[in-house]
């Protein structure tokens, strides 16, 4: 079934636009900041590196364009439509050929709908890109409830209950039959309950992150191995998790009124979290990529709401999928990225939990796949959904 982008009345194109004065107000804020000290041994190991975060802002007051970044934001075709009371951002980009694959791709925190701008055209056009026809997907990239340019819900939300909002756009609103779903970060979790909660609806997932657990824990000598390593990675990274997932609102008062905050608290994740050497974040990202999603957090005024989702995480549950041990039955592919910070479980482990039919160990790139290594992630979800297409 074709997808009801134009027919529904219920959707309705969507432009961003920034103007002036909040713009000149947020540079105003950054150029005024007083700055503080930090250790002289500090590095990155206290947080977001001093001498990086003072570049980075007289880059943003002095060298960055964010018009020439809300262009490239505007160059896709966005929308918007209501969707279990919330005001449901996404991308659409219709697929070449006469029958592309309807393709779900899912961001998390702290990205935005931007990691994908380099995958979008390659994954809906891939013969402009030396492909080949037979492999172009209708992509839809929405903005998760909360996050970016959606509305926000009117409570916390979980991965399960945005899986579900997701589906009902999928189907309900876009009438797709079926769809393939692909995430990392929440996005991955997001899949994970579509594939487990929305099937047939969501036919197939593919991951680059495993975020839930199985109730039994590790059984094999190694997955214990595995699980003390996990416990040990997370020991440094659990500082903004734990605000997150229970004092969220406290924590906002200080960043909605501080661009520079805001920047500082996603700089660390894009540095610690990816493929690179210590202070070497931009060899995987540019200050323009950096600031671009920097700026949709604040321009959108959804640093607070977009936090919410680890409150909501706790409350549905946590990570374990299902009490009784039931898997994801849904074909899934697995792209592990050795350097995830959510270090990937052995495969037996993961076997567990979903029915996977595609495991690729990829020779580098981390947490943020789309934007570190997208032709990687690219050809892996393409070989992916071949098997689904015969």
């Amino acid at each position: 079934m074709k997808d009801q982008v134009t027919s529904n009345p219920n959707v309705t194109p969507f432009e961003y636009r920034v103007s002036d004065a909040v713009l000149n107000d947020i540079l105003a804020r950054v150029a005024a900041y007083p700055w503080h000290e930090m250790p002289d041994d500090g590095g990155w190991d206290y947080g977001a590196n001093l001498d990086y975060m003072k570049d980075l802002c007289a880059y943003w007051v002095d060298g960055f364009d964010w018009r020439v970044q809300e262009a490239r934001i505007n160059s896709f075709s966005h929308f918007k439509t209501p969707v279990d009371g919330i005001d449901m951002h996404f991308i659409h980009e219709q697929g070449s050929g006469s029958n592309p694959m309807p393709l779900m791709i899912s961001h998390g925190w702290p990205g935005s709908v931007a990691e994908f701008f380099d995958l979008i055209e390659p994954l809906a056009h891939p013969e402009r890109f030396g492909g080949n026809e037979e492999d172009a997907f209708t992509v839809i990239a929405p903005s998760l409830p909360g996050f970016g340019f959606s509305g926000r819900p009117p409570r916390p939300y979980g991965p399960r209950k945005m899986a579900g909002v997701i589906n009902a756009l999928m189907t309900g609103t876009l009438g797709f039959d079926s769809y393939l779903a692909q995430g990392g970060d929440w996005g991955g979790a997001v899949c994970s309950w579509l594939g487990y909660d929305h099937a047939p609806a969501c036919s197939a997932i593919h991951i680059n992150v495993c975020t839930v657990r199985h109730p039994d824990g590790p059984q094999t000598a190694e997955e214990i191995a595995w699980a003390a390593q996990f416990d040990n990675d997370q020991i440094m990274q659990n500082g903004y998790r734990t605000q997150q997932a229970t004092r969220p609102q406290t924590l906002s008062y200080a960043m909605m009124d501080s661009p520079v905050g805001i920047a500082a608290w996603l700089i660390e994740k894009f540095h610690d979290w990816s493929d690179v050497p210590v202070g070497g974040i931009e060899a995987a990202h540019s200050k323009d990529e950096l600031l671009t999603n920097i700026m949709i957090y604040i321009t959108t005024r959804t640093f607070n709401s977009a936090s919410w989702i680890y409150y909501g995480r706790r409350e549905e549950g946590g990570r374990v999928l299902s009490p009784e041990g039931t898997r994801v039955e849904v074909p899934t592919g697995c792209a592990v990225f050795p350097k995830e910070m959510l270090r990937w479980p052995p495969k037996s482990y993961a076997d567990r939990i979903y029915n996977i039919v595609q495991w690729t160990e990829m020779p580098r790139g981390g947490h943020f796949a789309a934007m570190e290594e997208p032709e990687m992630l690219l050809n892996d979800i393409r070989t992916f959904a071949r098997s689904l297409r015969t």
